[in-house]
């Protein structure tokens, strides 16, 4: 008889990396329509990943930090919510700013599965910005009152007063956009004075190459890569062959039923305005992009 040591965990989980605005929502809400996965009921986790580590100054958290108390808030978390979910065989989890922090990641979940989903960077610099200004929000209280509940309760009044001065100063017009939304990178702060179109590029390709990376290093049976593009078109087959990785394969008339909101309506939305986007810009982007078979190879 196998005994379990006290530490090991009794779900798998998934945890979907991608950057902000890359369908990762769209993906685990497809994800966890299928009985037997399950997840937060709020957007994302951000400060339960960062809980212990609150200070370090961008998103690009080393796997050094994942000491072991660090390592226990955040597991001790992943239990919590399976048990309040029914005790599913897998937790997913997305929180866009793990994909500057994978080996963190890892650190703390090496049970852990990867799924990986990329995006168009033309459509990302259009979607993301949109966000950026404060557009395209999440339902108001409702939205934050969620996120509060699963957040560590030390940490949450620095949240809060970073929320209300950013909206406030948008509001009152002090501000085009948030001081950051979104995964926070190396060497972001010193954008102040570039473009938001330049900053969010940087933002992508930052996110890309850094899961690019990580995922290099790591066994490839762990990883599932989809292009954001190819889930869009036909979402029965990418979730189809992600359940039989999973090793938990799902009929046809399921399937068709957990992907049924999916639609591919904003594929192609950025293509119009990178005809005008500067070259600047344009060079951020296109070497991920055209690894990732976005751009002829030259």
């Amino acid at each position: 008889m196998t005994i379990r040591q006290p530490d090991t965990l009794p779900f798998t989980p998934v945890v979907i990396i991608g950057a902000g605005r890359s369908g990762t929502n769209a993906l685990r809400d497809a994800l966890t329509r299928l009985l037997g996965f399950a997840t937060w009921p709020c957007d994302e986790i951000n400060p339960i990943w960062r809980h212990g580590n609150l200070d370090w100054p961008d998103d690009e958290i080393p796997p050094e930090r994942a000491t072991p108390a660090v390592r226990q808030s955040i597991r001790k978390a992943f239990r919590r919510i399976w048990r309040q979910q029914g005790t599913p065989d897998f937790v997913v989890e997305k929180t866009c700013a793990n994909a500057l922090r994978v080996p963190f990641v890892d650190a703390v979940l090496p049970e852990a599965r990867y799924i990986h989903i990329v995006r168009n960077g033309f459509d990302i610099v259009a979607s993301a910005s949109k966000r950026w200004r404060g557009e395209l929000e999440m339902p108001g209280l409702p939205y934050y009152l969620a996120k509060a509940r699963h957040a560590p309760m030390s940490d949450l009044p620095r949240y809060a007063v970073s929320a209300l001065k950013n909206r406030v100063a948008i509001k009152l017009g002090k501000q085009e956009h948030f001081d950051s939304w979104g995964p926070r990178f190396a060497g972001i702060d010193a954008l102040s004075d570039a473009s938001l179109d330049e900053i969010v590029a940087r933002q992508w390709a930052a996110c890309i190459s850094s899961s690019d990376n990580s995922f290099g290093h790591m066994a490839p049976g762990r990883v599932f890569q989809v292009r954001y593009e190819d889930f869009t078109a036909d979402p029965l087959d990418s979730l189809a062959k992600i359940t039989r990785w999973l090793h938990t394969p799902r009929d046809e008339d399921t399937l068709r039923a957990a992907v049924s909101l999916v639609r591919a309506s904003s594929v192609g939305k950025g293509q119009a305005a990178a005809e005008a986007m500067p070259d600047t810009i344009k060079s951020v982007l296109e070497p991920t992009m055209r690894a990732h078979g976005y751009l002829d190879q030259e």
